[in-house]
């Protein structure tokens, strides 16, 4: 079952990282909704693997191609789905998977049959010009940077906080993961998506399991609310260093989210 869940880790990614490279907005919206549904999967199947005594991990095996089109994109997809088709549990849970992909595999079929949506991918083009803003050199370096630590921040963040809620009875902390869980994927959808505009679309780099299996819960939580606050501060720095209103906005937005993420871990504490 832990090959299972690697697998759909993956597939996970895959999808998401498909719907972030891909600018047509219809396709881009349906395959994250398709990116939701896997990560759901992903939190049933831990529940599976718990409650019979077994345990998983994040680890991952697959890359991130440098695809040309959106046609190569969603055959890569295609192929990724149906290979884990023989892999899924026989169990009613299995079966919903198994149903939830096949749609899924419909959805880009009829996509692959429309040559109109074959459009080039600039996701992996580092142009590292974003949008028609004429940013100085320096403020480009500073949000290159920024958009690397933070989409990996966020994923880290998704996946510590998914792998203690699976393993909480408390029904508060529960609900405080949620809500952090669902804060950080809309956090890496839009540094994602900033990604790709700027030509530097990449994976996180992977977890290693000291980052998410916790023996002291207190420190761990005192831990992520001082990595909060130096997001709050790496924000704020971007947003004073960028010239730009409507992307330091942006920054300014992201930064003041940050501080009911540390309200929601004082909380816990």
């Amino acid at each position: 079952m832990n090959k299972v869940f690697q697998k759909k880790h993956e597939l996970w990614l895959s999808i998401s990282f498909a719907s972030y490279a891909i600018k047509d907005e219809a396709i881009k919206s349906k395959l994250y909704d398709f990116s939701q549904i896997a990560f759901r999967h992903m939190k049933w199947l831990s529940s599976e693997i718990l409650k019979a005594n077994g345990n998983y991990n994040y680890d991952r095996d697959m890359m991130l191609y440098k695809r040309e089109n959106v046609f190569e994109i969603l055959e890569a997809l295609k192929d990724e789905v149906k290979n884990i088709q023989g892999i899924y549990p026989d169990n009613v849970l299995g079966g919903r998977i198994k149903t939830d992909d096949a749609y899924l595999l419909e959805y880009i079929s009829t996509l692959l049959k429309d040559e109109n949506n074959n459009k080039p991918i600039t996701a992996f083009n580092m142009q590292r010009k974003f949008l028609d803003k004429n940013l100085p050199q320096d403020q480009i370096d500073a949000l290159t940077m920024f958009l690397f630590d933070e989409s990996y921040k966020e994923y880290e963040l998704i996946l510590v906080y998914a792998y203690m809620q699976a393993r909480t009875k408390d029904i508060t902390q529960f609900d405080v993961f949620q809500d952090l869980i669902d804060e950080s994927h809309f956090h890496l959808k839009s540094f994602a998506n900033m990604m790709t505009e700027l030509g530097i679309l990449a994976l996180p780099r992977q977890l290693h399991e000291m980052t998410y299996i916790v023996d002291d819960l207190d420190q761990f939580i005192k831990d992520g609310i001082a990595e909060e606050e130096a997001a709050k501060e790496m924000c704020k720095e971007l947003s004073d260093a960028i010239k730009d209103e409507e992307l330091s906005k942006f920054f300014d937005f992201i930064n003041f989210q940050e501080n009911y993420h540390i309200k929601l871990m004082q909380k816990l504490l």
